[in-house]
């Protein structure tokens, strides 16, 4: 009888599911069945009542251990090497702060420009609709960390591999996060090296103008800028970095909708939505104009790793402190987003130019505004763009990372992790000067990867969770998967055409 105790006891934690299953609790203990019983079931009030007050103080304490060693996950060696999971003493603060910095940035500024083609009411309900959309798919995906007992899945690509299968998966993943990933890592390099311009402009004035710097070469000095940031180990190392993001970015978007407003409109500003000459060129600009909308919404596709940053047993789950954090980021993303749309529109109409409302207040208002408060504007956005790369450029150090540690069995040197940052950060620096065009696409590929945030979360909880057939859950989750799938598809022929439209020409080097 002890040795089938010391047997039962040595495999608890190699079959943590007995005691964990997915529903969280512990699995009931058949009637009558000595042989289901394992130490920790047998720790029972029932069993400790004829026992002392130390004794069961002691048997009740192993209980509370053996619940903890059940739930340990069985992680992968390699993933104390890479960045993403290097360190989990995460916490719910770094949740928000890095929630905060991934999910409010210069794409809230472009949400008038959706505005002046969708009017107020479709405006608003899209925009809300959106909000409370993109916020039910994070929830799935802070659910399905560990839906699996035993099993984290720290990256959206291992997520979408274990819902749709190894090949499948990866085919239906990897592009849009790489694109959400490298391409708003290049995005924000243009955006941070021009306005890094404007800065100088604003603040010099004509005391610099002899021999300015080009707009290539600020792209030069923010690049050095973010290299310079981005030889910070792993993703717990830059949570000041993301707060200082999120602040800023909270702090200019406040500036730029409460200085609109408060600035005297244009007078011949006008709220019909902007029409074109035929039917078919209104119905794409408009579908472009939703694909603004969905855009504005970002920062799934790094939910799971940033909760992979965080320690996870059976009595303190990781989802619980993902979950507060992640409540708080998106109730500050609202408080961003809804007053620049309103209030941008508001102030500028339909002549809000393409550019988005940081290019109106500087059109419309750069006499009427202290220079200081516009030169501090365009600062705050910059500081945002250097913040923002880093935590979008992470799951790129990620993988470089991953494939070197998974041919050498062996981490990462410090000179080898500073050679993958410069390259990659040069990379971007040569794609934006090669396509400077690149933020006019953001329409295009903001549709193509719209469902890593309002689609593949909902088909993963029908897969992995398996609810009832042709039950309510059933039916919400492909019902809204697939209608992420059907405006995928509208928004991305809206981004082509809004690319045509805007005369874009390719011009290909001829060989003499």
């Amino acid at each position: 009888m002890e040795e089938r105790g010391e047997a039962e006891l040595v495999s608890i934690p190699a079959t943590p599911e007995i005691l964990t299953p997915t529903s969280g609790q512990r699995s009931p203990r058949p009637a009558k069945s000595s042989a289901a019983r394992t130490p920790a079931s047998l720790i029972s009030p029932r069993f400790l009542s004829p026992i002392g007050t130390p004794m069961k103080r002691v048997l009740v304490n192993m209980k509370g251990y053996l619940e903890e060693v059940g739930h340990l996950t069985k992680l992968n060696p390699q993933d104390s090497w890479l960045p993403i999971t290097e360190s989990r003493n995460g916490n719910a603060h770094y949740a928000a702060f890095h929630n905060l910095n991934a999910g409010v940035g210069f794409q809230a500024l472009l949400l008038p420009v959706a505005f002046s083609f969708l009017g107020w009411s479709w405006g608003i309900i899209c925009l809300t609709i959106a909000y409370f959309w993109q916020l039910y798919t994070l929830w799935i995906l802070v659910q399905l960390h560990e839906a699996v007992p035993g099993k984290r899945y720290n990256r959206y690509v291992e997520l979408a591999q274990a819902a749709f299968g190894e090949k499948l998966g990866l085919w239906f993943a990897l592009f849009p996060t790489i694109y959400l990933s490298a391409g708003t890592a290049t995005a924000l390099i243009l955006i941070g090296g021009e306005t890094m311009k404007l800065f100088f402009q604003i603040v010099c004035g004509s005391l610099c103008s002899s021999n300015p710097l080009s707009t290539i070469e600020w792209y030069l000095v923010f690049t050095s800028l973010c290299i310079v940031l981005s030889q910070l180990p792993n993703l717990n190392s830059i949570a000041g970095l993301s707060l200082i993001g999120g602040v800023t970015a909270i702090t200019y978007s406040s500036m730029v909708w409460v200085l609109s407003v408060s600035q005297a409109r244009p007078p011949s500003i006008s709220y019909q939505p902007l029409s074109s000459l035929s039917s078919v060129s209104s119905i794409f600009s408009i579908l472009n104009a939703l694909g603004i909308v969905a855009f504005a919404f970002r920062g799934h596709n790094l939910a799971l790793e940033i909760q992979a940053t965080m320690p996870s047993t059976f009595k303190h789950p990781a989802h619980v402190p993902m979950w507060r954090g992640a409540k708080v980021a998106y109730l500050l993303v609202a408080m961003c987003v809804f007053p620049v749309a309103i209030g941008g529109f508001w102030a500028y109409g339909n002549l809000m130019p393409r550019g988005g409302i940081l290019n109106a207040l500087y059109g419309f208002h750069v006499g009427d505004i202290p220079r200081g408060l516009l030169a501090t504007t365009f600062l705050l956005v910059v500081f945002n763009c250097l913040s923002s790369f880093q935590i979008y450029s992470m799951p790129v150090f990620d993988s470089f990372e991953a494939g070197y540690t998974s041919r050498t069995n062996r981490p990462c040197s410090i000179w080898v992790r500073c050679g993958f940052r410069v390259f990659y950060g040069f990379i971007s620096f040569f794609i934006g000067i090669a396509l400077p065009f690149l933020s006019s696409l953001a329409g295009l590929l903001g549709g193509l990867t719209l469902p890593v945030t309002f689609a593949y979360p909902c088909f993963m909880w029908v897969l992995i969770k398996k609810p009832p057939k042709y039950s309510f859950n059933w039916y919400f989750n492909w019902i809204l998967g697939w209608l992420g799938i059907a405006f995928s598809l509208a928004f991305s022929v809206g981004g082509i055409w809004s690319m045509i439209n805007s005369g874009i020409k390719l011009k290909f080097f001829k060989p003499n």
